[in-house]
């Protein structure tokens, strides 16, 4: 059996499995019922770890162990396997995220939190900055930036900026304004923009941004991130933020950012 390397690591990214898993599935579904040493043989794969490989399969829907000496595996259709995975997937990560939300209350997030307080202290702050790569990245940093805000949040982006960052992060903003955070957002207003601009008025000042093409964030004059790439030219693959943390720089860009905030308009 010849399967193309580039077949097998679709596969694994498309159904989470590892390079065994993969090579010894495909290898069944070549010969549809098999044992575990010929798919061994077949998918070439170490037999000391072919019935690993196959129970792991079993367990997540993809071969069927049929009954009697040898043993033998039976392929799953193709069709069934993708609604098996993802039901699979789907428990799994239910399951993930229960027991990550319950570390909360365990001893298991006091170590990690005294381990951090002590590392940081050794930290300078200069070593406070880093690079982002991917959109998705960007708003996770942005989201943590946001959620540490105490006195006030500057968003300046385009108006398909405004729309992604709305979705991603309004009940984040939401709980800012519980707590009375300032915030002020900024951006260059298509129909789409001017419309959530209205929609958002509660939690958040909004203004028109004209003569301006930027994207940044300050949180409390001293957390800042500015994306370096027009949001309109670049795949949000390949988007890239720099994040600091400067009280210096950060008051400086507020300030300069308060003196253009009293000429722009707001959305009507």
């Amino acid at each position: 059996m010849i399967v193309k390397d580039e077949f097998l690591n679709r596969l694994r990214q498309l159904f989470g499995l590892n390079l065994y898993e993969v090579k010894i599935w495909t290898a069944l579904l070549s010969r549809g019922v098999s044992t575990a040493g010929e798919l061994s043989d077949i998918g070439n794969v170490p037999r000391s770890r072919a019935y690993d490989v196959l129970e792991s399969l079993e367990k997540k829907g993809f071969v069927t162990m049929k009954l009697g000496k040898p043993i033998k595996y039976l392929a799953v259709e193709p069709s069934e396997v993708i609604e098996r995975a993802k039901k699979y997937m789907i428990r799994h990560t239910e399951e993930k995220v229960k027991t990550l939300g319950s570390l909360r209350k365990s001893d298991v997030l006091d170590e990690l939190d005294l381990l951090y307080k002590q590392g940081i202290q050794f930290v300078e702050p200069t070593d406070l900055s880093g690079a982002l790569r991917g959109r998705q990245n960007l708003y996770t940093h942005l989201e943590t930036m946001i959620k540490q805000a105490e006195k006030s949040l500057v968003l300046v982006t385009t108006g398909k900026g405004l729309v992604r960052k709305m979705e991603a992060l309004k009940p984040e903003l939401e709980k800012l304004k519980k707590k009375n955070v300032n915030i002020r957002i900024a951006a260059s207003m298509d129909k789409d923009a001017v419309k959530l601009a209205k929609e958002i008025g509660k939690i958040a000042e909004v203004k028109m941004l004209d003569n301006l093409n930027a994207r940044f964030a300050i949180v409390d004059g001293k957390d800042v991130m500015f994306m370096v790439m027009d949001d309109e030219n670049v795949h949000p693959s390949y988007d890239v933020g720099i994040w600091v943390k400067t009280p210096y720089f950060g008051t400086a860009l507020q300030q300069m950012f308060d003196t253009v905030w009293n000429d722009l308009k707001p959305v009507k």
